[in-house]
């Protein structure tokens, strides 16, 4: 009876522990798309779709849809394993102001518009490396 009531009690304890790491998961990727990384994505399958063929742009966005789950899962282990869930907390609370809520807004904006400033800048550094390695 008292190995029943042990093994019953570290089930139990189990149990809790993965509950709490399921919610923490949950408040992780939550963090994850208020953050903009999904608004990024986006800009990044707009600007990806633009090389596939026009009659193969509809599977390509379902297959490319169909793997994002995964990653913001891998984002979610990486994320659990720098903060803590009191940061993870706070982070939402941020997410949630109106300040946050315009980040993760313009997040694919700023993402355009930096790729198109790192663009020039790559050009003039080319220019740069071409003078020295003559």
């Amino acid at each position: 009876m008292k190995k029943f009531i042990v093994t019953f009690t570290l089930l139990l304890v189990a149990q809790v522990g993965f509950s709490q790491d399921d919610a923490f998961k949950k408040d992780v990727l939550k963090v994850i798309e208020m953050s903009g990384a999904a608004n990024q994505m986006k800009s990044a399958k707009d600007q990806i779709i633009q090389m596939v063929p026009k009659e193969k742009q509809a599977a390509f966005i379902l297959e490319f849809d169909a793997t994002m789950p995964a990653l913001y899962d891998k984002m979610a282990v990486i994320y659990m394993g720098i903060y803590t869930k009191d940061d993870i907390k706070a982070m939402l609370a941020f997410y949630e102001s109106p300040i946050g809520k315009k980040i993760n807004e313009k997040a694919g904006e700023i993402m355009e518009k930096s790729q198109a400033v790192g663009k020039e800048w790559g050009e003039e550094l080319q220019g740069m490396m071409m003078k020295y390695m003559q």
